[in-house]
């Protein structure tokens, strides 16, 4: 399945939001206009779905209500999710399942259901409150979605929710995982046990992986001729690159030894190839080459042809949006103004639509709109 709608209300940045989703999503936008936040509602979903989440933690684990709240929220302070979920993009949803959140006016203020309801095809056959939750208002302060013995009918979307998986990998904790001596976050998206997660993944399909993404860093990487798994005599894994070198059998480097560039493009394409659940992937082009950078498109579309895996990314660069192939449809663009940020497909933006008809890129059509509208006085307010 894939998320192929989403609506949202006073989430984070976005007081309104209801739009649809395909394959690949390209969210772009200035600094701070909540693409980051927008990721995180997938996020929050996977977070009360998993093993030991459920709604409180995921809530107290972003700081309270009021940090996830839309600061433009007034009269009607209620937060909304909702997401259908579809096999293919143009049938009616198999699954949609939605999420109103209120705050306790009193006590002790615990964050509470104002609503939870589930559709199968066009069927409702979950709708909270119930005569349950009527007798016993604490039920509220928990999901059904987050109970093995209450969604039994709509288990496909707690499993959905739990494969969610998020990447952005710091190439410093991969080199250097010791020094980071809090807990890991859940699902690793920094990188930290990249190596460990490699070495557990089953022989056949990890020297599989490793392969393929051998014979793409041969290409990306100069002088790139190997990629072996090994561990040290402790036991520890490590992945070392053979480089071509004056001497005959090359010279050899290990994960610490690779450049940032290096381990981001070894990052990502193990993310991509890791399963087939949605995947969310923040500003991927960070540290890797321009021309790198432009075929990340194609990948992502050449995975889809073989996985039908959703990617939703954030990015701000145009070496990824100068390819063709993106369409008006695949791009979210977020705007900020007073009453929160809004969020359209580029191609529902009249101007854009005209724009990208006429033969442009995304990069050239879209990306004006997210520069700051006063950034040339920049150079001039810092130095005067």
């Amino acid at each position: 399945m894939i998320v192929t709608h989403i609506a949202l209300k006073n989430w984070r940045n976005f007081r309104s939001v209801d739009v649809q989703l395909g394959y690949r999503v390209f969210i772009v936008g200035p600094n701070a206009s909540g693409k980051s936040n927008f990721l995180d509602v997938f996020k929050f979903l996977h977070d009360i779905a998993k093993p030991g989440g459920g709604l409180q933690k995921a809530i107290n684990d972003r700081g309270g209500i009021s940090k996830i709240r839309c600061l433009s929220a007034r009269e009607d302070p209620d937060i909304k999710i909702e997401v259908s979920l579809s096999d293919i993009s143009e049938q009616i949803p198999v699954f949609r399942y939605s999420l109103g959140i209120k705050q306790q006016s009193r006590g002790r203020h615990l964050p509470y259901l104002s609503f939870e309801r589930v559709w199968k095809g066009e069927k409702l056959i979950l709708n909270r409150p119930d005569d349950d939750d009527k007798k016993d208002d604490v039920l509220l302060t928990q999901t059904h979605l987050e109970q093995i013995n209450a969604n039994k009918r709509f288990r496909e979307v707690e499993r959905f929710f739990q494969t969610i998986s998020y990447s952005h990998l710091v190439p410093q904790l991969v080199r250097n995982p010791a020094a980071f001596r809090g807990p890991g976050s859940d699902g690793d998206p920094y990188g930290r046990n990249l190596l460990e997660t490699i070495a557990k993944t089953p022989e056949k399909t990890r020297k599989s992986r490793l392969r393929k993404i051998e014979n793409a860093l041969r290409i990306a990487v100069p002088q790139l001729i190997n990629l072996n798994e090994n561990r040290d005599e402790v036991g520890t894994p490590h992945l070392e690159a053979t480089y071509q070198h004056w001497r005959a059998k090359g010279a050899k480097q290990r994960e610490d030894q690779f450049s940032d560039g290096t381990l981001r493009l070894l990052g990502l394409l193990w993310a991509l190839l890791e399963s087939d659940s949605l995947l969310l992937l923040e500003e991927p082009e960070l540290s890797l080459n321009s021309a790198i950078i432009s075929k990340i498109p194609i990948l992502l579309y050449k995975l889809q042809s073989q996985k039908r895996r959703q990617v939703i990314l954030s990015t701000h660069s145009a070496d990824l949006l100068t390819d063709k192939g993106i369409g008006g449809d695949e791009v979210l663009l977020l705007t900020p103004t007073p009453e929160g940020t809004k969020v359209e497909l580029a191609s529902s933006i009249e101007d854009i639509r005209l724009l990208l008809e006429g033969g442009l890129t995304i990069a050239d059509a879209l990306l004006p709109k997210t520069n700051p509208q006063n950034i040339n006085l920049l150079q001039m307010e810092l130095f005067k």
